[in-house]
């Protein structure tokens, strides 16, 4: 054991001086191409898969394309991470040769058993694209690296009958142990035209039965894709098992559908299965999303290690399908971001893990500076390109603010209507990312400030991407969210990472995201520039901003497996 692992060190460590040449000099060819982000080196990738904490190392297993930089020949790729920074590409886990499955391994999930070994259970999708759940376990448990999985025979163990869309019934979720020592998933639906997370048990992980009623149903919706369900702690700092039922918690319904992740908070009882929710999916104008960006098809996981739950979330791109053959790949994932209840009990607060700040090199910062109305600020010092940015803001005047009218509902619609270039009275001040010298690219990350009856106030959150490109035929969306933040006793905070073609941007300590794709002709690389700004009428504070150039990650190309040698 210790030698082969002193060999994989030299092997990785020879590989990560082949890709420091590389990235050097793949730059100016490939400036979309991310530092710090986890992406495959080639080819199309979409959702995050199974992600798991298991001897040691971090597993993120992802759908893959290996042929080409479209959607097709989904297969389980596979990477491994000791601080989910740097990460390791072994070879596929799962890949399509069953019937079953012949037109795609698509998601899953991955649970720890009661014995300690891990399962996978996966969609897999026939010639017609009728989705059947299926069972992978690894074939050698004691493998900390898990390089090998095979398939159950008694695949597939759930087939869509009675009432179910064999068309919409796909991506089963972690399962959660109840306290009759059955084990419990739900898979993601459609039925009449209503999204719904069907409910099953199992006492031995291979036959599962239905029950009588789905977990949560909504009318508002259509399919559920990738549904997530766990516990998150009543005003606690760890994250939770997947299987804690007991103590101060609430439970989190996550579905994927309209191109976005929304969640609910409730109770879950149990010895019943039923889940109360507080709010239902987009009903009384409350609509909670992990992300109000370009962020899908999410996927958390239990790290017992650290006492967090982390989610990952895939990232699309935002340019052709031609642009992505040319450039010969597709699909990022987010920043791994750690899942807590905010103190209010009313929403979820997502922040980038810790580890991420290892990157962080060549720091800026200021202090206690004043943000004039009409003012462009440049923040030297650190490659804009690839850069890790907090900022802190302190207002006055606020009574002096634009009044909310009661129409404005759609925060997203109403970032698009009041553009960063276009002036108010507190706000729009925040950040220009990516932007070129003379601004004729930008990003703009940026808030407002509204006020309401009763000394009320309300803070919107922006992600304008209008002026991000000179480049034609891209997507150029505005997103917006509002932020649950009272300006009059608190900072208006916001951190952005940004990585050449991705901009994720934290609201208020992590009460909003946005996340963005880009693809600057100017602002690129070296040429990238970074900028505070403020275009109302109001000076805003600035109480502390600092930056960094972040390193590169390292990403180590595939490692096969070995043969075993013959003496």
């Amino acid at each position: 054991m210790a030698l082969i692992m002193t060999v994989d060190v030299v092997v990785t460590l020879k590989f990560i001086k082949i890709l420091q040449v590389e990235d050097q000099r793949s730059a100016s060819n490939q400036p979309y191409r991310t530092g710090f982000h986890f992406q495959p080196p080639k080819n199309w990738m979409n959702d995050p898969n199974g992600p798991m904490y298991y001897k040691g190392v971090y597993h993120l297993f992802y759908q893959y394309n290996p042929y080409s930089a479209i959607w097709g020949n989904i297969t389980w790729a596979h990477s491994i991470s000791y601080d989910l920074v740097d990460w390791i590409h072994l070879e596929h886990a799962i890949s399509p040769t069953e019937p079953y499955e012949a037109n795609g391994c698509w998601s899953g999930s991955a649970t720890i058993l009661l014995d300690g070994k891990p399962s996978i259970l996966y969609t897999g999708a026939n010639s017609k694209n009728q989705q059947f759940q299926n069972l992978a376990v690894p074939k050698n448990p004691s493998d900390p690296l898990l390089k090998e999985w095979i398939k159950s025979p008694h695949n597939p163990l759930i087939s869509p009958v009675d009432d179910i869309d064999p068309l919409n019934f796909r991506d089963p979720t972690t399962a959660w142990l109840g306290p009759d020592r059955l084990w419990r998933i739900i898979v993601g639906g459609e039925i009449g035209g209503q999204g719904l997370a069907v409910l099953y048990r199992s006492e031995d992980f291979v036959n599962w039965t239905r029950g009588k009623t789905p977990l949560h149903t909504s009318n508002k919706t259509g399919m559920w894709e990738c549904p997530d369900f766990y516990p998150v702690s009543i005003n606690g700092s760890n994250g939770l098992d997947t299987s804690v039922l007991d103590g101060l918690i609430k439970h989190v319904l996550k579905a994927s559908f309209n191109n976005n992740d929304h969640y609910v908070l409730g109770r879950y009882t149990p010895e019943t299965d039923t889940f109360s929710v507080e709010t239902n999916f987009l009903s009384n104008g409350l609509d909670m999303r992990y992300d109000y960006g370009k962020f899908y098809a999410s996927k958390s996981f239990y790290d017992s290690d650290k006492k967090r739950r982390i989610l990952w979330g895939w990232i699309l791109e935002s340019d052709s399908e031609a642009d992505d053959i040319s450039k010969g790949w597709s699909g990022l994932q987010s920043i791994p971001r750690s899942i807590l209840l905010d103190e209010s009990g009313k929403q979820l607060l997502l922040w980038p893990i810790k580890e991420i700040e290892k990157l962080r090199t060549k720091q800026v910062s200021f202090d206690d500076m004043d943000l004039k109305s009409g003012s462009v600020f440049e923040v030297p010092g650190i490659m804009a390109a690839q850069a890790d940015i907090e900022v802190s803001f302190r207002l006055s005047g606020l009574k002096k603010a634009e009044e909310m009218n009661t129409s404005w509902v759609d925060p997203q619609l109403l970032c698009k209507e009041k553009k960063a270039s276009m002036n108010g009275t507190i706000g729009p001040f925040g950040l220009l990312v990516l932007a070129s010298k003379n601004l004729e690219e930008q990003t703009a990350v940026y808030f407002r400030v509204f006020r309401k009856q009763y000394e009320k106030y309300v803070v919107l959150m922006c992600s304008d991407q209008s002026r991000s490109s000179l480049q034609e035929g891209l997507e150029k969306t505005t997103y917006g969210a509002f932020v649950d933040i009272d300006p009059v006793h608190e900072t208006i905070s916001l951190r952005s990472l940004i990585d050449h073609s991705i901009v994720e941007s934290f609201g208020g300590n992590g009460k909003a995201c946005i996340t963005a794709r880009v693809y600057p002709k100017l602002a690129i690389n070296q040429d990238a520039h970074l900028y505070a700004f403020n275009n109302g009428t109001m000076d805003v504070r600035i109480s502390k901003l600092s930056g960094w150039s972040m390193k590169r990650a390292q990403i180590v190309p595939i490692q096969k497996r070995r043969k075993p040698s013959i003496t």
